[in-house]
């Protein structure tokens, strides 16, 4: 037990530790019944009251009145809520010490009046805030000096573009959403990823040791590899292949065909320059850049691997998308999926996470979602699970290390991309590692296979791993 924070707190050399692990708002405060009650209550009251029919209410009063009601409670409810169980003691320092404002706009953020978080990271990336110090450090201690309430600039964002994208998910809104992201240049990604150019979380294997981030990516390519049983002359997939590090360390190291796939320009032509530096011929490996849709169904593959891209196939199309994995696998086959989720007992820092998320960092990603939502659209689409291991710390301890890549290429970035992508990206890393040590985000290593009678499963007992 900390003295100074009053919980008790894990320090290993291989994630960063937390000082001020504080509780915030969320569902366990919220009551779903108060908004139900509020938002069909009051129009009906008034339905009541000035003897209106049922049309006249439904058209004019409830749909306005009711959405009005609705975003009012939510706003209050993440402005006013109490923190639930936090025993967490916070330094209580005034705002000063931690960001300085620049602009009379925000001059009303003085003392202890806290300022929301989406109005401060704006307003940083702007060049109108600036920070007293490393950006971890200060987001660390963040429940001091910020607020979680939700603003206009995010019911903006969801309206106008978060949820027409959720619904729509053409190819041609992925392919610019991925090209605007991952091919701004390889370069601004090796600032943070390092000469691996993996952009998924790595494993830690020794908690007590400050493992490199080399070794951490190395530890999880050997991981998925193992997880899947990859054998020589098997036809591996790596749907989202991202710089196909993991289809020429597969076809190196395992003999395998390989075949990476992605809709981003560089990375395809990295990813091929990375098979020829690893000394696979191209015949046994290769990165394609198309759309995951437009893969060819036949011949069939006997192990699929998807790390952290399925997030971005959408909620609507992720059933479709399970689908055409089953189709393309042999009936023998394994299926190795990796995906970043959202925790269901959600605080509203996680939401407020997410939206910046969706709108800077991974626009399109919609199917971030709890661990049950996926294991059932799993379970529907014909797949029988055979593991789960839930990797959140690991992804701490591996955007940490990026986060420390990026502050040291600092000035190398700014000069080529300017200070508000390195502002960007310096939250999101900073502000990532928390997250994703908390468990307001974590991610899930899935490792599935074809239900059906005739699948040997006795040929897993070998694979399975007995300690935890």
């Amino acid at each position: 037990m900390s003295k100074d924070t009053g919980v008790k707190i894990t320090k290993w050399a291989s994630v960063a530790n937390a000082p001020f692990p504080a509780e915030g708002a969320g569902n366990q405060t919220f009551s779903m019944y108060q908004l139900v009650a509020a938002v069909i209550g009051v129009p009906l009251f008034l339905a009541f009251y000035f003897r209106l029919g049922f049309w006249t209410w439904l058209i004019f009063l409830f749909f306005p009145l009711g959405v009005s009601i609705y975003l009012l409670y939510v706003y209050t409810s993440s402005k006013y809520a109490s923190p639930y169980n936090n025993k967490v003691k916070l330094p209580g320092r005034n705002i000063e010490e931690y960001i300085t404002m620049k602009d009379a706009s925000l001059a009303g953020y003085v003392g202890r009046n806290k300022i929301p978080m989406e109005i401060f990271f704006e307003n940083y990336f702007d060049g109108k805030i600036d920070l007293c110090g490393d950006a971890l450090e200060i987001l660390e201690a963040r429940h001091d000096w910020a607020s979680f309430e939700f603003a206009i600039g995010q019911a903006k964002f969801l309206v106008t573009q978060w949820i027409p994208e959720t619904i729509m998910h053409t190819k041609k809104q992925d392919e610019d959403q991925v090209r605007d992201h991952y091919d701004r240049g390889d370069d601004f990604y090796a600032a943070f990823l390092g000469p691996s150019m993996v952009y998924t979380s790595g494993i830690i294997s020794d908690p007590s040791k400050n493992e490199t981030l080399e070794e951490l990516q190395d530890n999880k390519l050997k991981l998925v590899c193992d997880k899947i049983q990859l054998k020589a002359d098997e036809r591996h997939l790596d749907i989202g292949c991202g710089w196909g590090t993991l289809v020429a360390y597969a076809a190196k190291n395992y003999n395998v065909d390989s075949t990476g796939i992605t809709l981003g320009r560089n990375q395809t032509e990295f990813g091929n320059n990375r098979i020829k530096e690893y000394g696979v011929d191209s015949k046994q490996a290769r990165i394609i850049c198309m759309d995951y849709r437009d893969i060819p169904r036949r011949p069939k593959y006997n192990k699929i691997t998807c790390l952290e891209m399925a997030e971005h196939v959408g909620v609507r199309l992720f059933a479709s998308f399970l689908s055409q994995v089953r189709d393309m696998l042999e009936d023998d086959g394994l299926f190795f999926l990796q995906i970043a989720g959202l925790r269901r007992t959600w605080q509203y820092e996680d939401l407020i996470w997410g939206l910046f998320m969706a709108k800077y960092i991974f626009p399109g990603a919609d199917a971030s979602c709890p661990l049950a939502w996926v294991i059932n659209q799993l379970e529907c689409a014909g797949f029988e699970i055979q593991t789960v291991d839930t990797i959140g710390v690991h992804y701490s301890g591996t955007i940490f290390r990026w986060y420390q890549n990026w502050l040291k290429n600092k000035d190398t970035i700014i000069g080529k991309y300017g200070k508000r992508w390195f502002r960007i990206w310096e939250i999101f890393l900073a502000w990532s590692t928390i997250i994703s040590r908390q468990g307001s985000a974590t991610c899930y290593q899935i490792t599935a296979h074809k239900n059906l009678n005739a699948f040997d499963r006795a040929g897993l007992i070998s694979g399975r791993r007995l300690k935890a």
